[in-house]
């Protein structure tokens, strides 16, 4: 190369020849419609190139290539053509005289031509871009912000003197596209007020433009991930933009906008409609392995079960042919739809050792997660992967890849531990943030349970480690002296040792540091008391206060999560009228921006809490929404799918239950006698143990039922009838029983003789609780006071009066 080099600069000295005019031969370099009339042209009048023309022939290159498939294009030929090395050597001696317009538009060509980040002639132009940073123009700046992004200069001081400059003129840029491209560019070095001015300018743009082309959005979306923020309603304006450019989108678009959603947690179901539908019409152009790939991970998860088997069936044809990370790809979609199709499952495997060694600790990682929990059977794989796992363990130097590694060789089968292992995570403990402390206490827990610690003394290291593994976290959090620092480690400790050892002290820190409590991390606080299931009154009161405070500054979907937390935990606070009658109030103003089955969680806790807004309940049971609601089910996460229709059974329940006035029919019948058949029977010993009590204390087994089915199918573990006399009636004697009706809540009062009444007999353990309480949590309470309604008087025993002595005599028994 430096010989060729040398050639070029002596034939650039010394080669006289008569060139054409400038003007003729822009012309002519502006007319090619191929790469080697350009280098003909180059080739042709080496001595007369202006930095002009060196410049619009560079950028040439580009235009030509843009215009090709990414298949097609042919880079590597350009780049090792001599005479792009001809205009390289020219542009890099012109770069001084080249306008400031033509050094970016030079930089941005030569990038994406896919030359190396230190190339001489980019490093030169960037220092020259540099030298003029101030009088560059916006779309200049941000196509070189842009160029600094993709050589992965992400923080370094030119970044920096952008973001600056920015900063100081961002009320003047009034184009999306150039703030989008800026946002991602400077995203790394910015400050918090920074970035929110830069999410409202954004949104203040989105806004006021009509039509906003979806790569704009797509970049804001990217800024979002990059500066780590859901940020609600500007994620909403972006979906928008996708929804009103979905004939335009490719799978390549949809695969990545799918891909930012999950990263930051967001969904959009009506996307995932046209999203679905896009893709199943198209779903014969995909068959090369990079574009399946990406049609397997955004059509695979939500497909109908043809679909879904003709996706597998390609997988497993195209399987030789793909990369290692479009395998990962194929894992990660199977894991996601729950897949576990053993002969795609055994293609993928047999396919992975030619790639196991060009993977990343991180990726290894999660390879090997995704084939333990699709049950695959390759032991030599695993073998292969424990090797390479532990290899990197031994040079990790880095807290949260070894907890990372730890963890999933836990998960391996048949691992036996080396001592090496245990010293590796005692090395780590005190730089480790407390999630990772979770992965080596699970590891830890799951192979002393199972006997894998095959050394001398392994209980005394195994105590001594998990000691020192409870004394790391409790420091950490006793250290801690920032609430949103805290609960953004918080959010990703999960676990039970975590819920076992650490959860009380957190949320004590968490009451130190309540004068901390804003609208802007009140949701992360009540998402982080609902995992925790404590019931903390001075937590609670500030996140009441705060959320009628600030309503008109949280998110409406936000406000749905707080009012879980005081609904699920059966919690009024102070002024609790207020409380919710001003969330109530806020959120039927904006329901428009709830997505439909979002509006039936909503309604559920709502009415868990006793509360009815009647534009919700007469909007979610009408038969257009309805309709609406299950045509969107289908294309959502089977998890989310179950816990909405039991959500939408449980209100449509209640309301028949506490608003008659509605006049809502019940119309779950058929749905609850299928979940009923499906699950498995519920007569537990415990169960069967209390039922041999009361036959004993009643008289007999034909004055107690035992796993009763009342109207409205709610399960109750004992019933029995009293007469007036507190004496037990038989169902032997013509009592009529518990039927499961279709009927008003009282049609079971009426078939009792006068004066007698059931008895519901409800054994509460200890997830009816709020966690180390004796306080009744809403889904319980809810339970009693609908029995109630259907005419029962209901007596609940809980865990901790059972396993007392308060019950322990058969007086005491009779007496309760």
């Amino acid at each position: 190369m430096l010989c060729l080099r040398q050639v070029c600069l002596f034939t650039l000295r010394h080669y006289q020849v008569r060139t054409l005019s400038s003007d003729l031969l822009l012309s002519q370099i502006n007319s090619c419609t191929h790469e080697d009339e350009v280098f003909s042209l180059v080739g042709r009048n080496k001595a007369g190139l202006s930095e002009k023309h060196v410049g619009i022939a560079l950028n040439m290159l580009w235009q030509l290539q843009k215009k090709r498939p990414l298949f097609l294009r042919t880079s590597d030929y350009i780049r090792n053509h001599s005479q792009f090395l001809t205009l390289c050597i020219l542009a890099e001696n012109k770069v001084e005289q080249m306008e400031d317009e033509a050094i970016v538009d030079t930089l941005y060509s030569i990038l994406r031509l896919n030359v190396e980040d230190h190339n001489s002639l980019a490093e030169v132009l960037v220092s020259e871009a540099w030298k003029r940073l101030e009088r560059l123009s916006f779309p200049a700046l941000s196509k070189f912000a842009l160029c600094l992004y993709k050589q992965r200069r992400h923080f370094s001081p030119v970044i920096g003197k952008i973001a600056h400059i920015v900063d100081m003129k961002l009320d003047s840029i009034q184009d999306i596209r150039i703030l989008s491209v800026l946002m991602v560019s400077i995203s790394d070095v910015i400050s918090q007020s920074f970035r929110d001015r830069l999410l409202q300018k954004a949104g203040q743009l989105l806004e006021e433009k009509d039509e906003v082309h979806f790569n704009y959005a797509k970049r804001i979306l990217q800024f979002l991930q990059n500066v780590k923020l859901r940020y609600h309603p500007l994620l909403e304006k972006c979906n928008k933009t996708f929804l009103k450019s979905a004939p335009c989108l490719d799978i390549h678009s949809i695969s990545l906008i799918f891909g930012l959603y999950e990263q930051m947690g967001f969904d959009n179901v009506e996307f995932r409609l046209v999203a679905k539908q896009l893709l199943s019409e198209t779903i014969d152009d995909y068959y090369d392995p990079e574009t399946f790939a990406k049609l397997f991970f955004t059509l695979g998860p939500m497909a109908g079960s043809k679909v879904r088997e003709r996706l597998l069936v390609t997988a497993a044809r195209m399987a030789e042919d793909f990369s290692s990370q479009q395998v990962l790809v194929i894992l990660k979609t199977m894991q996601k739809m729950k897949c576990r199709n053993s002969h795609l499952l055994k293609k993928m495997a047999s396919i992975l050792h030619k790639h196991l060694d060009s993977y990343h600790v991180l990726q290894l990682v999660k390879l090997t997660q995704y084939l333990v929990v699709l049950r695959c059977h390759n032991l030599e794989l695993f073998a292969k992967l424990k090797m390479l796992l532990f290899g990197f363990l031994k040079s990790s130097v880095i807290p949260a890849d070894t907890a990372a590694i730890i963890r999933v060789l836990a998960m391996l089968p048949s691992f036996q531990v080396e001592e090496i292992i245990i010293n590796k995570a005692a090395a780590v403990l005190p730089q480790c943030r407390l999630h990772h402390l979770n992965c080596i206490a699970t590891a830890l827990v799951k192979w002393n349970h199972y006997d894998q610690l095959h050394w001398q003394n392994r209980s005394e290291l195994c105590v001594k480690l998990l000691q020192k593994l409870n004394d790391c976290g409790f420091q950490r959090l006793q250290k801690a002296n920032n609430l949103n620092l805290l609960l953004e480690e918080l959010t990703h400790a999960n676990g039970e040792w975590f819920e076992e050892v650490l959860s009380e002290e957190a949320v004590a820190v968490c009451q130190c540091l309540a004068d901390q409590i804003t609208w802007a991390n009140v949701l992360q606080l009540s998402c982080f008391l609902i995992k925790t299931s404590q019931r903390c009154p001075l937590l609670l009161d500030r996140i009441a206060s705060v959320t009628v405070e600030n309503i008109g500054k949280i998110h409406p979907f936000e406000i749905y999560f707080i009012l879980f937390l005081f609904s699920a935990l059966n919690y009024d606070p102070p002024a609790s009228e207020e409380f919710f009658e001003s969330c109530i109030q806020h959120l039927t103003s904006k329901l428009s921006s709830f997505e439909t089955y979002h509006l039936v969680l909503l309604g559920h806790v709502l009415a868990m809490a006793g509360y009815f807004p009647p534009v919700l309940i007469t909007r979610i049971f009408n038969v257009s929404f309805l309709s609406k609601l299950d045509a969107q089910l289908e294309v959502l996460p089977d998890t989310l799918k179950q816990r909405v229709r039991l959500c939408l059974m449980k209100l449509n329940r209640a309301v028949c239950l506490e608003c008659p006035e509605f006049h809502i029919p019940w119309f779950h019948e058929n749905y609850c006698q299928r979940v009923f058949r499906n699950s498995s029977s519920r007569i537990n010993p415990l169960r069967q143990h209390v039922h041999r009590m009361l036959t004993e204390i009643l008289g007999g087994s034909h004055y107690a039922r035992i796993s009763v089915l009342t109207t409205y199918y709610y399960e109750i573990d004992f019933e029995c009838i009293m007469d007036e006399n507190k004496k037990p009636l038989s169902y032997m004697d013509g009592v009529e029983g518990i039927h499961l009706r279709h009927d008003i809540r009282d049609e079971g009062r009426n078939a009792l003789p006068p004066g007698a009444q059931k008895i519901a007999l409800e054994f509460l353990d200890s997830k009816a609780f709020s966690k180390d309480s004796r306080h009744l949590k809403g889904e319980p309470a809810v339970k009693k006071r609908h029995l109630e309604m259907l005419g029962y008087r209901v007596v609940q025993i809980p865990h901790f009066e059972w396993n007392s002595m308060v019950l322990s005599t058969k007086e005491q028994r009779n007496c309760g």
